[in-house]
């Protein structure tokens, strides 16, 4: 079944994610032009996502949907097992987002375009300047009430466990007091892990576990040093490692 799978991948599904890929870029190049740009710029790539992971039959199960509620502005954090992560949230979350991703990405083909069209926020470390105008338009997207969806680890894993988490996502809740919503992937290192980037995807089944909402504690140091702890451990608890 691997070496049929892995036929099936060259023959079929890369064709087709690649055509699917420059359908949707061009879908969200002219809706955000022309249209509402929160709606092009998020269902397109929700569309994309799904379709690429059923195109795979990769089964999904998504746990804790009831903890979210309609109407209200998150900071989103999980943690970052490989490539196929995109795919799980940006699928299954089913919460309009904006993506902080690094800034290297926009040099991806036909994604690149379509996160730059779509206004989602590139992480430039390139210099003081940089790193400050990024985190101004986080706070812009936060106070527009649409959610943000960060990894604090900053990079993918390479064991598929945790590495330590940065403050960034956990300030900018801080300073707008909005909840921060931990999210645990399981499986994702399974189907690609990163020393094996571009190679053939591994048939693995994928969780999303939402956890309940960290609300703010006050303000301050104190406060994000809590959502940090409180975040790290709620993902910890659900993760689960098989190699």
């Amino acid at each position: 079944m691997k070496y049929l799978y892995r036929i099936y991948q060259i023959f079929i599904a890369l064709p087709v994610t690649v055509l699917w890929t420059m359908i949707i870029a061009a879908m969200v190049g002219l809706g955000t032009t022309f249209g509402n740009g929160h709606y092009w710029g998020y269902y397109p790539g929700k569309w994309w996502a799904w379709f690429i992971l059923r195109l795979l039959f990769i089964p999904v199960k998504v746990e804790g949907e009831e903890n979210l509620r309609d109407g209200e502005s998150y900071v989103f954090v999980a943690n970052h097992q490989g490539a196929f992560d995109i795919f799980l949230i940006y699928g299954h979350l089913c919460r309009p987002f904006k993506w902080m991703m690094k800034y290297q990405l926009r040099r991806i083909p036909f994604v690149g375009y379509a996160c730059e069209k779509s206004h989602q926020i590139f992480v430039d470390k390139r210099g003081a300047s940089k790193i400050r105008k990024t985190y101004d338009q986080a706070r812009e997207i936060l106070r527009e009430g649409t959610s943000l969806m960060v990894f604090p680890e900053g990079e993918r894993s390479f064991t598929g466990n945790m590495g330590e988490f940065r403050r960034g996502a956990f300030m900018l809740a801080d300073e707008l007091q909005l909840p921060v919503v931990p999210l645990t992937i399981n499986g994702s290192f399974n189907i690609m892990p990163r020393m094996r980037d571009w190679h053939f995807v591994n048939w693995h089944p994928l969780t999303l576990t939402i956890h309940a909402p960290i609300p703010p504690q006050g303000s301050g140091a104190d406060n994000i040093h809590h959502a940090m702890e409180e975040s790290y451990k709620a993902i910890k608890s659900k993760l689960t490692i098989t190699h």
